[in-house]
């Protein structure tokens, strides 16, 4: 059966590769705006679940294995907040946005929840979406690491503004649970769901 990525991202689309599988990638079109109350790990899952619909309904009848993600970063660090209203940071628009949200998440903790869904579009369509929480703490990066980080362009496609494997800026200072989750893929997650589906996938 055709493997399909319903992303664009390239982190993503390197982050499958880590698992010996051979994929297609579709980029979902999708709205993206938040509910009115939406909890942050419900708006994260439909988000996941509408972009798998999108490339089902563009595949029509093909048969294929859909799995798609979505990654959020909410201000509340606590993995065990319930899931009723909450702050999230979206990808900066401009430098002054990406500037905001970096100084906002200095020397505090927050939480990067990336939710994912496997969707086997055939005669015996099943659905699996599930998510995964990670506590990451900032360092106290200086005003001049954020004027240098905002001049590499690098924010700007990124929940939060900023990216954890980025090895100039190295932002983060420890996390707390998956490393590959907050880089928009939990890896260890996603391998137990394929082999749900029957799809070995290498560690």
């Amino acid at each position: 059966m055709r493997l399909i990525l319903a992303s664009s991202s390239p982190r993503r689309q390197a982050l499958l590769s880590q698992l010996g599988l051979t994929f297609d990638v579709i980029r979902p079109d999708v709205d993206e705006s938040r509910r009115d109350g939406e909890g942050l790990i419900a708006y994260a899952e439909r988000l996941s679940r509408d972009k798998t619909e999108a490339v089902a309904k563009a595949l029509q009848s093909e048969p294929a294995l859909i799995i798609s993600a979505d990654t959020i970063v909410a201000l509340d660090a606590s993995v065990a907040q319930p899931d009723a209203g909450g702050e999230m940071l979206g990808k900066p628009a401009d430098p002054a946005e990406a500037r905001r949200m970096l100084l906002r998440l200095r020397q505090r903790a927050h939480r990067v929840i990336t939710a994912f869904t496997l969707y086997r579009h055939s005669e015996r369509p099943r659905r699996i979406t599930r998510h995964e929480a990670t506590i990451v703490h900032m360092r106290n990066y200086s005003y001049d690491e954020i004027d240098s980080y905002i001049a590499s362009g690098d924010p700007f496609d990124k929940a939060g503004g900023y990216a954890i494997q980025n090895d100039s800026f190295h932002p983060v200072a420890r996390i707390e649970g998956s490393y590959s989750n907050v880089v928009g893929l939990p890896l260890e997650a996603l391998k137990a769901a394929l082999e749900e589906f029957d799809i070995p996938a290498s560690p």
